[in-house]
């Protein structure tokens, strides 16, 4: 893995990176209303779904740490904007509550999320390959780590989805106290790692939002990879900030093949 030797530290972001949601948001929220009785339209579920978050997120931000809500009551606020949002129904709130309930418990599941294309082989390979590279060595070539903005049942998510053995620690930023695109996340999972000695030029953080994963990452002086489906020329135009052509990817499959034949180019 020669092309990679120049790192000891390689994260992940989750929501589609490793993992992404079964079906559009607007399914999945119809499909919480209709199991509560509630008959929805699907389209207004979209359009209240994304007011619904950016409006969460504005004003309160890390799912609600800084504002002191919690978490579990950002997710009711935020269910309640989506079915109550322009008076598209009048849900009592104890029937919310319950419809938070089980979403919260729903949202950790295989029923909500499957495995990104090419996750589970490239973190087997990175796994191979640092069982290799590792032999006679008191210290692992790398570590691999979760750096998400996430609440905390983010840790039994991916324990269910079998996916947290491959790492040495995961990160959510409710937990962390700071968000992606912070430099002090992405210096918390420096920390978390236990590398002596470790800079930033030896990280490389692997995500899928371009804001938040890949200029967050360059902006703590990490490298970065980006899974997205527009080109780099696209994505450069719309952020106003360059990013490389040889860092985009469709997929985790996509960046595992160009790893796995060491032609990766920085």
């Amino acid at each position: 893995m020669s092309c990679l030797s120049r790192f000891r530290l390689i994260t992940f972001d989750v929501h589609n990176t490793l993992l992404q949601i079964r079906s559009a948001p607007g399914k999945k929220y119809g499909e919480l209303g209709a199991m509560f009785g509630i008959s929805n339209n699907k389209n207004q579920l979209v359009a209240n779904y994304v007011q619904s978050w950016h409006k969460m997120n504005r004003l309160h931000p890390n799912f609600g740490l800084k504002t002191k809500i919690g978490y579990k009551q950002w997710w009711q606020m935020m269910i309640g904007g989506i079915f109550n949002e322009n008076g598209t129904h009048n849900i009592p709130e104890d029937k919310i509550e319950q419809m938070t309930e089980h979403f919260m418990e729903f949202f950790k599941t295989s029923g909500f999320w499957q495995h990104c294309y090419g996750s589970v082989d490239f973190l087997n390979y990175l796994k191979l390959q640092r069982h290799i590279e590792s032999q006679g060595s008191k210290e692992p070539p790398f570590k691999l780590g979760v750096i998400s903005n996430f609440d905390p049942r983010l840790d039994v998510l991916l324990r269910n989805m079998k996916l947290n053995h491959y790492f040495d620690f995961v990160l959510n930023s409710y937990d962390v106290g700071y968000m992606k695109p912070s430099k002090e996340i992405f210096a918390a999972a420096m920390k978390a790692s236990e590398l002596k000695d470790l800079k930033p030029q030896e990280c490389l953080h692997i995500g899928a939002t371009p804001a938040t994963d890949y200029f967050g990452a360059r902006h703590a002086g990490w490298y970065g990879l980006l899974v997205h489906e527009k080109s780099a020329d696209e994505l450069s135009r719309k952020y106003g900030q360059t990013v490389d052509d040889n860092h985009v990817f469709s997929s985790l499959f996509d960046i595992h093949k160009k790893i796995s034949n060491d032609y990766m180019k920085w």
